[in-house]
């Protein structure tokens, strides 16, 4: 038996809890990852799970041994990449994660154009709003938006975006004039849901001043394209990004609105595992990526 391989399943069972998507993570089908722990509960000579139709879970030395199992799993693999540190070549499949809307925009242009540049790796993107636990599903870099980013990771911070208040030249021309921020309490708010400060918005101007406002959000969405297309529907105004709008404020499909007041900005960071030795190709995409990313917020 392949002791390290089947460490490997072990382990991977226990985060993801289930042998299904081992199975599916393997490219291999259940009942081979099944013969692969029974032969690991063999040569323990202990049972390391507990399988029902519904649950997977660990028994008490299942608990004991997945503890030790992960740390040797990853002392091998930190072995082994440093070992093929000098020979080791540009290959082999990588797990992305990134939020919908930046993935859409301008992640997926880049994965393109990276997998131009190195044919031999593989990569499968998932695109998800919400928190990704980067050990738990296997991820080798991930991209994170706003808040902190989790103690359990390495965060490289690669880009700083500003956001401001937008509306299409439709809107501000059939609208009321905007001059100060007191005056969007007037006006058709859309926002982002579920944001933590509700209707109120938060503005700062260059000289430091800051200033809040009880909005009128009639419409609020969970999805940051839909907000971009409302934008330009010409149904109201919002902040927003400009990883969201730079290329519309660009091309004048939108408009700044008090452009000398400002939201705190989002900080962009690519997030991944704690390990001491990267696989090449996480190594190259994460430059690539930091690089890249970094140009197009200053342009």
């Amino acid at each position: 038996m392949n002791t390290i391989r089947a460490m490997r399943v072990f382990v991977r069972a226990v985060e993801l809890g289930s042998l299904s998507a081992v199975a599916r993570e393997f490219d291999t089908t259940q009942p081979t990852i099944s013969k692969i722990v029974a032969g690991l509960e063999a040569e323990m000579g202990a049972r390391l799970l507990t399988r029902t139709t519904t649950t997977l879970s660990c028994t008490e030395q299942g608990e004991r041994f997945y503890v030790r199992a992960r740390q040797m799993v990853e002392a091998y693999d930190e072995a082994k990449a440093d070992v093929r540190g000098l020979i080791e070549r540009p290959e082999g499949r990588l797990r992305v994660a990134a939020p919908v809307s930046f993935g859409v925009l301008h992640l997926n242009v880049l994965v393109l154009s990276f997998m131009e540049r190195y044919p031999d790796i593989e990569v499968d993107v998932t695109l998800n709003d919400r928190f990704v636990d980067l050990t738990v599903e296997g991820v080798d870099v991930a991209l994170r938006i706003g808040g902190e980013p989790p103690q359990d990771v390495v965060a490289r911070r690669i880009a700083v975006y500003e956001r401001t208040v937008v509306a299409s030249p439709k809107y501000l021309q059939t609208h009321p004039k905007i001059r100060r921020p007191d005056d969007l309490a007037k006006h058709a708010y859309l926002r982002f849901a579920w944001l933590a400060q509700g209707d109120t918005l938060t503005l700062e101007h260059r000289d430091g001043r800051q200033t809040s406002v009880l909005t009128r959000a009639r419409y609020r969405i969970n999805n940051s394209l839909a907000i971009r297309e409302s934008l330009l529907a010409g149904v109201g105004v919002g902040l927003a990004p400009d990883w969201l709008v730079s290329d519309l404020l660009a091309n004048g499909r939108l408009q700044r609105v008090l452009p000398a007041w400002r939201a705190s900005p989002h900080e962009l960071f690519v997030l991944y595992p704690p390990r001491r030795y990267q696989p090449l190709r996480a190594r190259l995409f994460i430059d690539y990526l930091s690089t890249q990313l970094a140009a197009m917020a200053k342009a």
